[in-house]
């Protein structure tokens, strides 16, 4: 062979052997890379309801679902808050939607619902079987997931008949499917001028981090 050949033969296995070792230690990087990074999975908390989660009349950042978020984060607590809430629903609406919201994975459901019903003047028993089927399709695509009812209450402008049972719904629902109760979401807020808005119905930034401190002491406990 002339040393020409030579040389041009060495220069060729040189520089497969360069690549070849740069493609190693590429691969070897991608796997270092692979073995440091930590995927966090977060739990799903919603928030299925009105007017009230939706937070009208406010920034989304002050509606009670994002105060609860604030307060997940502030624990570390690796949990993520989902706003289901959409303004003027009723439970009819709800039962129809859910099915939607229910395509994500879930590990806490707070159902809202409910008061958009009683100052119409729904018939109870409609406003209570559209609960309870929220709550068979939450149960039967997520068992393991746990359910809170939020009560309502609602003035008697229908009756004290209407406006007793309309609040005894709540409860009944609770005790039959054995979910946490949250009696009256609205407690400490509800009546009080200085914590709702000019239309006397949906609460003000402060209202809601009342709202947001009721639910607490009950989401706290679901928390696992």
């Amino acid at each position: 062979m002339k040393p020409k050949y030579y040389l041009c033969l060495f220069f060729l296995i040189t520089i497969i052997s360069c690549n070849a070792d740069e493609s190693t230690s590429m691969k070897a990087g991608d796997n270092t890379k692979k073995d440091t990074v930590k995927v966090t999975k977060f739990k799903t908390i919603i928030f299925f309801g009105n007017s009230l989660t939706a937070g009208y009349g406010l920034e989304p950042s002050e509606a009670f679902p994002a105060l609860i978020q604030n307060k997940l984060d502030s624990l570390k607590l690796n949990y993520k808050v989902v706003n289901a809430g959409v303004s003027g629903e009723t439970t009819s609406g709800g039962n129809s939607r859910v099915d939607w919201i229910l395509r994500q994975p879930i590990d806490v459901f707070v159902l809202e619902l409910g008061a958009n019903d009683g100052l119409r003047g729904i018939p109870l028993k409609e406003t209570k079987n559209n609960l309870q089927s929220m709550i068979n399709k939450v149960t039967i695509a997520y068992p393991n997931a746990k359910i809170i009812l939020a009560g309502m209450q609602i003035p008697p402008n229908m009756g004290m008949q209407y406006t007793t049972e309309f609040r005894n719904i709540y409860p009944e629902l609770a005790k039959k499917n054995n979910i946490t109760l949250i009696p009256f979401i609205l407690e400490g807020v509800g009546g009080e001028a200085k914590l709702n808005q000019e239309d006397g119905i949906h609460p003000t930034a402060e209202g809601h981090r009342v709202i947001a401190e009721n639910l607490w002491k009950e989401i706290q406990g679901q928390l696992h």
